[in-house]
């Protein structure tokens, strides 16, 4: 089955992302997946040089509005010996003219996150595989935008969700759904990470402004103008594999709490002094910002959301809590009732070498140094394989919308005094029927 018949018979289905698993269809290795890339900054080129470096790839165009990180990026791909591909720099809508190309399958996008659901939505359209980094949008009409233009195209939209990929998150995963906690009731995750060096750098480009060196870093602005849980990915990402979110559970209310703005206005002061370009600036998003959120099968969630004071270094701030035991990670120490001995805590080591999945045991030395510990290495192979084998990505738009609205829902749920609010289902309903996707068997590619 080529690509458009594919599409066109996904479409027909009416069942966009469901009609077909991953884990059919095999034996396309022989296959190249044929990908452009939309945006080739920092975190576009880690993703280009990955995807570069794979025998089973093809770079045919690369858009960015910066000449210099297209050029750039060029020579990388010249450079693994894949040719030239063309390069579409001529203002913020090229990347439209680049969709047009018949010889690409699928668009990596990695450009600050307003531009990801006019970008998504263009490519998909235009009948390509969709991967995006994180959050995948900004708004719930958004949200809304990437489910309807997946279901009605039938092209897969991947969020870029590398934490799923962690490998301590993923023998987590096979002891839930092996049942070692029992019957979940509480999960927990977030983003505590400083991000003083990324939202301060020199180099501001996508700020609001029509002078590109005029205005500030396009994260830095989000920060001023938005009290909200701005990166839930990294956290909820996980968290919605284990609890089955969209796959027989879905998320029902969220409540959000921001506490008082100093961080950032204290690191200005400090080192920036009164000349300081932000000096004057009125950061509107809380240094804590943290959301609860109900299920339909009784869970509860917590996420935590931590850039802009002192601390060490990155923690996703994991918990997973059942009726049979509980794993933390950042004190990396599990107890499992009838394991565990006299109530003692256990150092989780054994257990990751008991459950370590069966993927990174077969690719660990592939995703040596791929960044972030191996975890890019394992969502780029995912969408490389998905296009080789035109099936649908082991993360799916439900997926990216599930961690994505968290960003919107908390805006509003803190604007009223942590009123819950109610979380839409973008199901529309079949998350009663859907079954659960990133399944081991799928990942044994």
């Amino acid at each position: 089955m080529d690509r458009r018949k594919f599409i066109k018979t996904s479409s027909a289905a009416g069942l966009g992302l469901s009609v077909m698993p991953f884990n059919i269809m095999k034996g396309q290795d022989d296959r190249k997946a044929r990908i452009g890339f939309i945006g080739v900054g920092s975190r576009g080129g880690g993703h280009l040089r990955g995807i570069a470096s794979r025998a089973d790839t093809e770079i045919p165009a690369i858009c960015d509005i910066d000449l210099e990180n297209a050029q750039r990026a060029q020579q990388r791909v010249i450079d693994a010996g894949k040719g030239t591909p063309e390069l579409y720099t001529n203002g913020p809508e090229d990347y439209l003219n680049m969709l047009e190309r018949d010889d690409l399958d699928g668009i990596v996008i990695s450009t600050p996150w307003e531009y990801h659901v006019e970008q998504s939505v263009a490519a998909m359209k235009a009948g390509k595989y969709v991967a995006v980094e994180i959050p995948a949008a900004i708004s719930i009409e958004g949200c809304w935008d990437l489910v309807d233009t997946s279901e009605e195209t039938g092209m897969p939209l991947m969020p870029l969700q590398n934490t799923t990929y962690q490998r301590d998150v993923m023998a987590v995963l096979n002891m839930v759904r092996q049942g070692l906690f029992g019957e979940l009731v509480h999960c927990q995750g977030g983003y505590q990470h400083n991000l003083y060096g990324v939202l301060f750098r020199d180099n501001a480009r996508f700020g609001p402004g029509p002078e590109r060196n005029d205005t500030p870093d396009w994260r830095t602005h989000h920060n001023m103008v938005r009290n909200a849980l701005l990166y839930p990915d990294h956290g909820t990402g996980a968290i919605g594999h284990w609890l089955d979110i969209y796959r027989g559970n879905r998320y029902l209310t969220l409540s959000a709490f921001a506490s008082k703005s100093r961080g950032l206005e204290k690191y200005i002061d400090e080192n920036g002094g009164p000349d300081h370009p932000y000096q004057d600036t009125d950061f509107k998003k809380g240094d804590i910002v943290t959301a609860t959120l109900t299920t339909a099968n009784g869970e509860t969630v917590y996420v935590i959301h931590d850039t802009t004071l002192p601390r060490g270094d990155n923690n996703k701030a994991f918990r997973v809590q059942g009726t049979n035991g509980l794993w933390q990670v950042e004190a990396d120490r599990i107890y499992i009732q009838g394991r565990s001995p006299n109530h003692s805590w256990e150092d989780f080591e054994p257990y990751q070498d008991e459950f370590d999945s069966s993927i990174w045991k077969k690719h660990e030395a592939e995703a040596e140094g791929a960044g972030h510990g191996g975890k890019d290495w394992f969502i780029r192979n995912a969408f490389v394989q998905s296009i080789k084998r035109q099936v649908t990505p082991p993360l799916d738009v439900y997926s990216a919308v599930a961690s994505a609205a968290i960003v919107a829902l908390s805006e509003e749920s803190i604007a009223k005094g942590g009123e819950p609010v109610d979380f839409p289902d973008f199901t529309r309903g079949k998350w009663m029927t859907n079954k659960p996707i990133f399944l081991p068997e799928e990942l044994g590619y």
